[in-house]
This record gives C-alpha cells, structure tokens and sequence, in this order.
C-alpha cells in the first residue's frame, strides 16, 4: 500500500514539474516578447530615445548629487512611468495607424489623448526632478 501511495506522490511531482517547465516557458516567451517590444519601440521612436537619453542623464546626476534612497525610488517610479507612457503611446498609435490607414477624425482625437497622457507624466516627472535636484545645484554652487 506504501509503495503505491509514494508511487503517486512521483508521478503527481513528476506532472507537477513538467506543468512548471510549461509555466516557465510560456514566462520567458512573454519576456522575450516584452524585450522584443521594447527594442523594436527605441529603433523606431524618437520620443522614446529621447526619454532614455534624458533618463540617463538624470541617473548620473542622482548618483553625482548622492540623493537618498527615498529620492532614488521617486526617481525611479518617475522615469519608470515616463517610459511606460511613452511605450503606451507607441503602441496606441500602431494600432490606430493599422486599423484606419486613412486619416480620421477619432483616430486623430485617440492618438491626441494618448500622447497628452505622455506629456502629462513628463511635466510631473520635469517638476518632480526640480525638486529633487534645484536645491542640491543652489546648495553645491553657492
């Protein structure tokens, strides 16, 4: 009786852990997608290229100025949604172009808001980086 319940104990584990191969698959395919989605985005983007260039920069400062570690996750979280917008943007507008080549109205208006959703997070992340860094630039030059 023994050996039969061990016996399914194996084979439930060997399912089990050919369903969390399966599972981790299916997890790097979609990494590997997102990667791919990302990539294809800063080939094609200038805006975005921008954005990165710009958070880079922000990076060295925040390292150069030694922000705390509180500053660092709000820049961070900042940079992070800029990106995210921006990536959101891109992939609205593909999908406009693709589903109404020709010019419209509406796809226009949608096309408006989502990059009005970019500069909205840019403007906060422009206001939070003058707090942050305007009194560590007075501080160190005067």
């Amino acid at each position: 009786m023994r050996t039969m319940k061990s016996k399914c104990l194996r084979d439930k584990r060997k399912f089990s852990m050919s369903l969390d191969f399966q599972e981790f698959n299916k997890r790097r395919i979609a990494f590997s997608c997102a990667l791919n989605g990302i990539r294809q985005a800063l080939k094609s983007e200038m805006n975005l290229k921008i954005h990165v260039s710009v958070a880079f920069i922000v990076i060295i400062m925040a390292y150069a100025f030694r922000v705390s570690l509180l500053e660092w996750v709000v820049l961070f979280l900042t940079i992070g949604s800029v990106i995210a917008f921006e990536l959101m943007n891109t992939a609205i507008e593909k999908a406009m172009d693709f589903l109404a080549p020709d010019f419209h109205p509406s796809v226009g208006l949608v096309k408006d808001i989502a990059a009005g959703a970019v500069f909205i997070a840019v403007l906060t992340s422009v206001v939070i980086g003058c707090i942050i860094f305007i009194p560590k630039i007075i501080h160190y030059f005067w």
